[in-house]
């Protein structure tokens, strides 16, 4: 294998809880609920599938959320009017707060790499192996890497919102082969969604998945890649 491709959420990276991200939506914004009251409310958010890169929805999706759910990593719009649509159906303590919800989960502090992650990636770059990020998201993720170091190790970042297209579709997969100048016969895609992340075997790529776990359950998922790519 001459490069690699990585997905984003529950593969390099996991998303913070959501109590966490509730928490610190309301820290930010002075406002307060007691514990009991904050514990059910991030149950609800979780159930509706609220948090981005955390659980699917649970409960029935609004009428105008479903009609773009499908296509919601198409475009930054898309995305927002999708996650924010699934938040609302939440009761906060001031409206303002779905849409804070929404940013804080692209703000680096959100997420945590897995423990792994810097060092495949340090080892792919010192092999001179090529490596890129292939994410279906909404939003640039590039900060985050940047923030939590890990940005010097990927070669190209390919997004579905700047594309307008999103996994599986070979497209994103092709777009990502010729940002690194390989040719998919030579690439391993890493993700760990088997439906998305598996549409780069359409283009003739190895495809390896991942656990999407919770960071302290899965210290060492990435390292087989190691041994995958020689």
């Amino acid at each position: 294998m001459s490069a690699v491709l990585f997905d984003f959420s529950g593969t390099l990276f996991r998303i913070e809880s959501t109590e966490s991200w509730l928490r610190a939506v309301l820290d930010a914004a002075g406002l307060s609920l007691d514990e009991a009251e904050l514990t059910r409310t991030a149950r609800a958010l979780e159930s509706a599938g609220a948090l981005p890169g955390g659980a699917a929805p649970g409960v029935p999706m609004p009428e105008e959320v479903a009609a773009v759910w499908g296509v919601r990593d198409e475009s930054a719009e898309l995305h927002r009017a999708a996650y924010t649509g699934l938040s609302r159906l939440v009761p906060l303590p001031d409206p303002a707060l779905h849409d804070a919800l929404y940013e804080r989960h692209m703000s680096p502090a959100a997420w945590q790499p897995y423990p792994d992650a810097a060092e495949v990636l340090g080892t792919l770059r010192e092999r001179g192996i090529g490596v890129g990020v292939v994410s279906n998201i909404g939003w640039d993720l590039r900060p985050v890497f940047r923030a939590h170091g890990l940005d010097p190790y990927v070669d190209a970042y390919v997004l579905s919102y700047e594309h307008g297209v999103q996994k599986p579709d070979p497209g994103l997969f092709r777009t990502a082969c010729a940002a690194l100048g390989v040719e998919p016969a030579d690439v391993l895609m890493v993700g760990d969604d088997r439906r998305a992340d598996g549409g780069a075997a359409a283009l003739g790529c190895g495809v390896h998945f991942v656990d999407h776990l919770p960071v302290a359950r899965r210290p060492d998922g990435l390292r087989p890649v190691l041994d995958l790519v020689g």
